[in-house]
C-alpha cells in the first residue's frame, strides 16, 4: 500500500523589496549579457555591409550584401586556414582525450607513489601563464632529434619548428585537462575498479571499458575546452611556423588585415563571423554533457 504525497503550492510572497532585488538583478545581467553580445552582433552587421558602408561606419546596412562571404574566401586562403585550424583542432582534441584522461585516472584511482605530489605539480603548472614558458617550449620543439635535419644530439637543424608535429603535439595535453579527468574519476567509487580487477579485467580495460563510458560528460567538456582552444590558437603557430601552408585560421585573420594597405573590413568581419561557426554549432550540440560535466566536476576532492 503506497501513499500519495500531495504537494500544495507555496502561498509565501516575496516582499516588494524581494521582488525589486530580482527585477534589478534580471536587469544587472542583461545589461551584461547584452554588452558581451554586442561585439558579435557588429561583427556580423559589418560583414553584411558594403564597402561605402564601412568606411562611413553605420550600424545598421541598407542592403544585406551576402555576396562578401563568397568574395572573402577569394580575396584570401581561408578555406586553407579553416582546413588547417580543423586538423589542428582535432589532433589536439584527441590526443588529450587519450592521454590527458589516463593521467587523470591515474591519479585518482591507480596507488602511484607520491600521487599527492604529481597532483600538486600538476596544480602548480596550472599556475604559470604560458607566456613564461614559450622561449623553453620553442627551443625543445627546435632541438627534437632526428628531425627537421637535426643529429641525435638535436642540432644542426630546425627539429619540429614549421611541422604539424610542432604544432599538435607540444600544446595537446594540458594539466588543466588532467585536472580535471582527475576530478571526474575521483568521483566514481572505487568498488567499481575492484570488482573488475577480481574478475580478472585488465588495469587498460577498466579504464577503457568501465570508467571512461561513466565519466562521458567529462570527456565532453574536455573536448569542447580543448578544441575551442586549439581553433583559436594565436600565438604559438605564429612562434612555430613560418609556411603559409601550415597557417591556422585565427592567424589568417591576423596577417589579412595587415597585409592590406586598406583594410577590407567586410571581407574581415566575414571570415571571423565564419571562424565562429564551428564553435555555436558544437556547444549546441554539447550543450547539456558540457554543463553537467562542469556542474560534476568538483564533486569530490
Amino acid at each position: 500500500m503506497t501513499t500519495e504525497v500531495i504537494r500544495y503550492p507555496s502561498t509565501k510572497k516575496r516582499s516588494p523589496g524581494a521582488r525589486l532585488a530580482r527585477a534589478l538583478f534580471y536587469i544587472v545581467l542583461s545589461v551584461a549579457a547584452f554588452a558581451m553580445v554586442l561585439p558579435f552582433i557588429w561583427m556580423v552587421l559589418t560583414s553584411l555591409k558594403s564597402p561605402a558602408e564601412v568606411n562611413s561606419f553605420t550600424w545598421l546596412p541598407t542592403e544585406l550584401v551576402w555576396q562578401n562571404y563568397v568574395d572573402a574566401m577569394t580575396a584570401a586562403p581561408f578555406v586553407d586556414y579553416f582546413r588547417n585550424s580543423f586538423i589542428l583542432a582535432v589532433g589536439q582534441t584527441f590526443l588529450t582525450l587519450v592521454f590527458a584522461t589516463a593521467a587523470g585516472y591515474a591519479l585518482a584511482k591507480l596507488p602511484i607513489p607520491g600521487a599527492k605530489y604529481w597532483l600538486g605539480y600538476v596544480i602548480l603548472l596550472l599556475m604559470v601563464p604560458f607566456q613564461v614558458v614559450i622561449v623553453p617550449l620553442f627551443l625543445v620543439v627546435k632541438q627534437i632529434p632526428l628531425f627537421g635535419g637535426n643529429d641525435i644530439f638535436g642540432q644542426g637543424g630546425s627539429g619540429w619548428l614549421d611541422t604539424w608535429w610542432g604544432l599538435i603535439v607540444p600544446l595537446a595535453v594540458g594539466p588543466l585537462f588532467i585536472f580535471l579527468s582527475r576530478q571526474f574519476f575521483t568521483s566514481l567509487p572505487d568498488e567499481l575498479a575492484e570488482a573488475a580487477r577480481i574478475d580478472g579485467v585488465s588495469e587498460y580495460g577498466i579504464f577503457a571499458r568501465i570508467m571512461l563510458p561513466l565519466v562521458r560528460p567529462a570527456l565532453v567538456t574536455i573536448a569542447v575546452f580543448q578544441f575551442e582552444a586549439s581553433w583559436n590558437s594565436f600565438i604559438w603557430p605564429l612562434i612555430a611556423t613560418s609556411s603559409p601552408d601550415l597557417r591556422p585560421l585565427q592567424l589568417g585573420l591576423a596577417i589579412f588585415a595587415q597585409d592590406e594597405l586598406n583594410v577590407q573590413w567586410n571581407y574581415l568581419m566575414a571570415g571571423a563571423t565564419l571562424a565562429t561557426v564551428p564553435m555555436i554549432i558544437m556547444f549546441i550540440f554539447a550543450q547539456k554533457q558540457f554543463v553537467q560535466g562542469l556542474a560534476s566536476s568538483g564533486l569530490k576532492g
